[in-house]
């Protein structure tokens, strides 16, 4: 029995894929993979990449009267406008984030998305923490596309800013029998993302505080991705094995 599946200690599948050029492609490709997992034709899984620069809008978002004005300001700013199939408002992602897709077989899927929220979030707060990140579990006042298990760090006096700043957004996809736990990590260069962020919500209507979008190297200027992608990964063996 792992952390993340009562029904299963299997080992993960890990794969590192490169961004394809087409970040809806990209996007659908996490949906692909749960479909395999359902279906038997893949094992448990952990797919991670660097996306392209992205605009992931929330089922929520395109429903409102700003939605097309916003898609024009993320696609000015060289961001692609997509719409996610999980997950809630407009989160921004590009080469400086980390995405991660844990997919998994489990018979009641359903019944476990509470516990994979909470069982996650701690993973990841620890993975930053083994950098010297501050990191903790739980939103923070006006972020951007709020979950009450996103994980934030927070400045020292040492940190680059002097706010505290969001650093992983996390949705899930579950269907009969498998589940997708999708994760994207803010590492580096959070300005671009500040920026787009910025103006999609506000064309949108929806209130956001901007200070919220950092980095984790807005908090400890020596993290890099590669670092975190290293960190993350002897967390994660910490609780199973990966392959």
């Amino acid at each position: 029995m792992s952390l993340f599946n009562p029904q299963s200690d299997a080992p993960l599948t890990l794969e590192f894929e490169e961004p394809s050029g087409d970040p809806a492609a990209d996007l659908e490709r996490g949906v692909q993979l749960l479909r395999e997992v359902q279906s038997g034709e893949r094992g448990p899984s952990l797919r991670l990449y660097r996306p392209d620069p992205t605009l992931a809008f929330g089922q929520r978002d395109v429903r409102l009267a700003g939605y097309e004005a916003a898609r024009d300001e993320a696609s000015q700013r060289g961001f692609a406008p997509l719409v996610r199939k999980a997950g809630g408002r407009a989160a921004a992602y590009h080469r400086g984030t980390l995405i991660v897709d844990h997919l998994e077989p489990e018979h009641e899927a359903v019944m476990g998305q509470r516990r994979r929220f909470e069982a996650f979030a701690e993973i990841y707060a620890n993975a930053f923490n083994r950098l010297g990140v501050d990191a903790q579990v739980g939103p923070i006042p006006g972020e951007y596309c709020p979950g009450d298990h996103s994980v934030h760090g927070l400045p020292t006096a040492e940190s680059p800013r002097n706010y505290p700043v969001k650093l992983v957004g996390t949705a899930q996809r579950v269907v009969s029998g498998a589940w997708l736990f999708s994760s994207v990590f803010v590492v580096e260069d959070s300005e671009p993302l500040r920026q787009v962020l910025h103006a999609v919500y506000q064309a949108m209507e929806v209130p956001m505080d901007p200070t919220t979008v950092g980095a984790a190297n807005d908090l400890v200027s020596t993290v890099t991705t590669e670092g975190f992608i290293a960190a993350l990964l002897e967390e994660y063996r910490e609780h199973l094995s990966l392959i």
